[in-house]
């Protein structure tokens, strides 16, 4: 998550006394308007419960009034300050930071506590009604939606909700998953829009986990149902003869093997992006990113018109950040603290291994920038848990933070070229090997060989190396 304060405003309390409030963003949409009064509040709550020592500094109180650039002096180090917290791995997951945020996002949006029915979609479009609270939480709402649908509490693990804006031509674009500081009524109602839902989609990547769900009937409806929607809307791969077979053992009502033959068409399990634009091979292509099997897949139409395809493991991806900037839309400023209204440009930037001690940095600029990086966190947080002997259903909220260096020691696997012309007969998606070496968070050595791995275009199996989308 890009936690950021862009911009302050001058408002008036229930006195009418003016104030300055700070607004705070979240993937460059409004989250809260807060004081400085309620992040020293935070800060005060954090320090008692942590400590002094891990607590990031905080701006200081001021005598005067502030001039307009103390103000801005003071949004600035507001905002160093909580993407700091953000990206601490204790206090960023703590309940005293997120709970605050979710009272503060209440608040702001001025919606009362009571109950309501919320609609949550399936992936066919079907609605399930929930009856919640207002100020019920991600978990609370995704537990509600898991009790209507009878899904077994081991199971909820495998599945979160999206936030997901329906486009004119029948498809969807995955804006966001929902996160622990959020209340998902309060975030869908203030975006003002029917085109946005909130939807129930699985949450894992490894194809393995597929077994454990559909060993129950309400999850193996849900898995089908999220399959048969991603092959209708082209985010599978499908050929004349593949679709024969879907198509009698969906009439026979075989839903088990539809799924067992989707696993093994290409780019089951992959989550599509919108038509964005890269610097790779060369600036200004357009691509079409999919996310799925421990990979980044693009799909690159170059500047004479030819079509390459690539796929970046993320494996061999030392780093990656997420950067965001104002850009003026007519009309306007330049100026992110001035009256005028800005575009927010989101740019996600990895840097990766292209072969034997040569790094490049690769950039997608595209409004789902964080939701692409959101992907490549819980591929390595699953990856992480699975080498460490430990399953989904235990898997914990994490982050990584901090960027992990690569030992002397490791050395790269030769890696064919980064772009093929795509091949039409290739099928098969090949599972990364789980033969992983030992990994850490911080400090991390390894050795890996060319025997540990198995995939397509991208080749190298490496140590972790990414920081989130949290470490911006």
């Amino acid at each position: 998550m890009h936690f950021s304060i862009p911009e302050t405003e001058v408002r008036s309390d229930e006195n009418g006394s003016t104030y300055v409030a700070y607004n705070i963003h979240v993937n460059g949409v409004l989250h809260c308007r807060v004081r400085y009064s309620q992040l020293l509040g935070l800060h005060e709550q954090i320090k008692k419960e942590y400590g002094n020592n891990v607590v990031p500094a905080f701006p200081p109180k001021k005598i005067f009034t502030l001039t307009p650039a103390e103000v801005d002096q003071r949004r600035e180090q507001l905002e160093k300050y909580m993407q700091a917290v953000r990206q601490d791995p204790i206090l960023g997951s703590s309940e005293v930071f997120n709970s605050f945020l979710r009272k503060a996002q209440q608040e702001t949006q001025q919606i009362p506590t009571e109950e309501v029915q919320l609609e949550i979609y399936l992936s066919n479009g079907q609605k399930v009604k929930v009856n919640i609270l207002t100020s019920d939480q991600t978990e609370d709402v995704l537990e509600a939606v898991a009790s209507k649908l009878d899904l077994p509490d081991e199971l909820v693990g495998y599945f979160s909700l999206f936030l997901v804006q329906e486009r004119g031509d029948g498809g969807c674009t995955y804006v966001r998953k929902l996160q622990e500081f959020e209340l998902p009524y309060v975030s869908i109602t203030s975006l003002h829009s029917p085109d946005y839902r909130i939807v129930l989609r699985k949450s894992y990547w490894d194809t393995a986990y597929d077994s454990d769900v559909m060993d129950d009937r309400v999850g193996l409806n849900l898995l089908y149902a999220q399959t048969v929607s991603d092959i209708e809307w082209g985010w599978i791969l499908v050929n004349k003869e593949q679709h024969r077979q879907l198509k009698s053992l969906q009439e026979k009502g075989s839903k088990k093997e539809f799924i067992r033959l989707a696993q093994t068409l290409k780019y089951y399990g992959y989550i599509k992006f919108d038509p964005c634009i890269t610097d790779f091979p060369e600036k200004g292509c357009h691509v079409i990113v999919g996310a799925g099997n421990n990979e980044l897949n693009f799909h690159v139409k170059l500047p004479s018109e030819q079509m390459k395809e690539g796929s970046f493991k993320v494996t061999r991806m030392r780093c990656w950040r997420v950067t965001s900037s104002q850009v003026p839309v007519a009309n306007g400023t330049a100026n992110p603290s001035s009256s005028s209204k800005c575009d927010v440009k989101l740019e996600l930037a990895f840097e990766y291994l292209m072969s034997k001690d040569r790094l490049q940095w690769v950039t997608i600029t595209s409004p789902q920038a964080i939701m692409m990086s959101i992907c490549l966190q819980s591929m390595v947080d699953e990856l992480m848990v699975k080498k460490s002997g430990g399953s989904i259903k235990k898997m914990q909220k994490k982050r990584l933070s901090g960027t992990f260096q690569r030992s002397d020691s490791q050395q790269a696997v030769k890696s064919p070229p980064l772009l093929d012309s795509p091949d039409p007969s290739r099928e098969q998606v090949v599972k990364l090997s789980t033969k992983l070496s030992s990994v850490s968070l911080r400090g991390l050595s390894s050795s890996n060989s060319a025997s540990d791995i198995s995939g397509n275009d991208f080749h190298g199996n490496y140590a972790f190396e990414g920081i989130g989308d949290d470490d911006l």
